[in-house]
């Protein structure tokens, strides 16, 4: 193992992430109520430019009046990009007004490591200005090919910067890729012609201690193709998947949730694992199969999933 590691940062129950816009607040109440672990409230991209002042009030006040922790959730905004107008009021307005309230800003279309020192400067000065104690996270939205370019050096921006997310449409029309609909797979091509992006993005995560989360499907009347989605995403090491559509968060909730054979067997693992190291041995056999350390971190992957969803 080399002598340069990057633990996880922060963990956090990310499995389903709802899309709300901030416009909506009837949706939001809902959000709240329901069964997603992660939530955010989009000032961007579902809000139309008449309606951003509103959206953002309607953030600012959902995030006082509402208590996210004691629901079990994790409450986010997704700013507007730093190539808009909006962005620096989002910011200002919501960390002035409930930055002891929100956990995480959304940054959408991050380019470059220096589009979250703008937005982190701005973080830090405001906490200070007003003395909160609490420590608001960051979030990288992947979703340029300039963003998945330099996803490493993203990465790598450490500070408040907590996972990263891969956005599926913008990515789409960055590359100018063709496609059935949001997070959907063209026919002409052999296999998932998602797989090489969200396989970077997840390495450049685990190689620097953050979440990576799939985006959205845009098809909320297709159950099956989210899921086959998510199963994907999953394999490839993703925690957690966004739903914009309540009907998505249980679907995710479902995939990215170990089952209760899995949660046994990893428990299984290292207590077979315990008694061959009390018998001097590095490697121990379960079900016909070796196991060693590497099964063991395995495992406790699964483990740390499984305990995560209990305490909820």
């Amino acid at each position: 193992m080399s002598h340069t590691l990057h633990p996880l940062r922060k963990q956090r129950l990310q499995r389903s992430e709802l899309a709300v816009p901030a416009s909506n607040v009837t949706m939001i109440e809902k959000a709240a109520n329901g069964p997603a672990d992660y939530v955010f409230l989009d000032l961007e991209d579902a809000v139309a430019p008449p309606e951003k002042e509103q959206a953002r009030r309607n953030a600012i006040q959902a995030l006082n009046d509402i208590d996210w922790a004691a629901k079990g959730k994790t409450v986010s905004v997704r700013i507007n990009g730093l190539d808009t107008h909006y962005m620096y009021r989002d910011v200002v307005d919501v960390m002035e007004q409930a930055g002891n309230r929100v956990h995480t800003l959304l940054v959408p279309k991050v380019g470059v490591p220096g589009d979250l020192y703008m937005v982190e400067a701005m973080v830090n000065q405001i906490e200070m200005a007003k003395g909160f104690s609490t420590r608001v996270g960051l979030e990288a939205l992947i979703e340029t090919a300039l963003g998945m370019a330099n996803v490493e050096a993203i990465a790598q921006f450490g500070g408040r910067l907590e996972a990263l997310h891969f956005g599926v449409a913008d990515f789409a029309a960055s590359m100018r890729a063709r496609t059935v609909n949001i997070g959907g797979l063209n026919p002409d091509y052999p296999g998932d012609q998602w797989h090489a992006a969200i396989a970077r993005m997840v390495t450049a995560c685990r190689a620097y201690g953050l979440r990576p989360i799939d985006g959205p499907f845009g098809d909320f009347s297709d159950p099956e193709g989210y899921k086959a989605g998510a199963r994907r995403a999953a394999a490839l090491g993703c925690e957690g998947k966004w739903a914009i559509h309540p009907s998505q968060v249980t679907l995710a909730n479902e995939v990215f949730s170990p089952t209760d054979a899995e949660v046994t067997k990893a428990r299984r693992i290292i207590e077979e694992l315990r008694s061959a190291e009390a018998q001097g041995k590095g490697a121990a056999s379960l079900d016909g199969k070796m196991i060693d350390a590497a099964s063991e971190r395995m495992a406790k992957n699964v483990l740390v999933i499984a305990d995560a969803i209990s305490g909820k």
